[in-house]
């Protein structure tokens, strides 16, 4: 049995939530989620709690347990509380700022790059090098920061680029002098 798949899901109050067909829908202040389930797994609601069992114990059936399981866990927090990624951009000139609800990067390059966010996300611009990407979807949160990265990801002999705030960049040694 999944350890991670046979723990039940408290849904928190303000929070509402729908399961039909294996369908799983998720009702709370910051939006609402919706996710459909592989039929390897049932997923129940009862009594305020979400539980995720499988059907048979074929490999297939083990590898979507805890899957199942951690998404519905990842709807009920996201639209409870919210998930956010924060980005640092290092470099010498390199800057961000907000223009509306786009970004504008300065990061090395010939012309600076506009990035206009998806509708579930926010961005903030705190501070010229910081980037704070927030939203309740986490999957969505998670790519909109790796596509941000993803312009200028940080190279490792001076460490220019951006990276994520928790993100250690291993350093090589440059060229020795004779």
């Amino acid at each position: 049995m999944s350890r991670i798949g046979k723990q039940p899901i408290e849904i928190p109050s303000g929070v509402t939530a729908t399961v039909k067909d294996n369908v799983v829908t998720i009702k709370g202040p910051k939006g609402e989620l919706t996710q459909a389930f592989r039929p390897e797994v049932n997923v129940a609601l009862e009594n305020d709690r979400i539980t995720v069992t499988r059907r048979d114990d074929t490999g297939r059936s083990r590898a979507q347990h805890g899957l199942a399981r951690s998404l519905v866990s990842n709807m009920v927090v996201g639209v409870s509380e919210g998930y956010s990624k924060t980005l640092d951009v290092v470099g010498v000139g390199f800057r961000v700022e907000m223009k509306g609800k786009n970004l504008l990067m300065n990061i090395g390059y010939s012309h600076p790059i506009y990035f206009m966010p998806p509708e579930d996300v926010e961005l903030q611009a705190p501070t010229q090098t910081q980037i704070v990407v927030s939203g309740y979807d986490k999957q969505l949160v998670g790519q909109v920061a790796a596509k941000i990265r993803s312009f200028r990801e940080p190279e490792p002999y001076k460490g220019k680029g951006i990276k994520y705030s928790d993100e250690y960049i291993r350093r090589k040694a440059g060229k020795t002098a004779k």
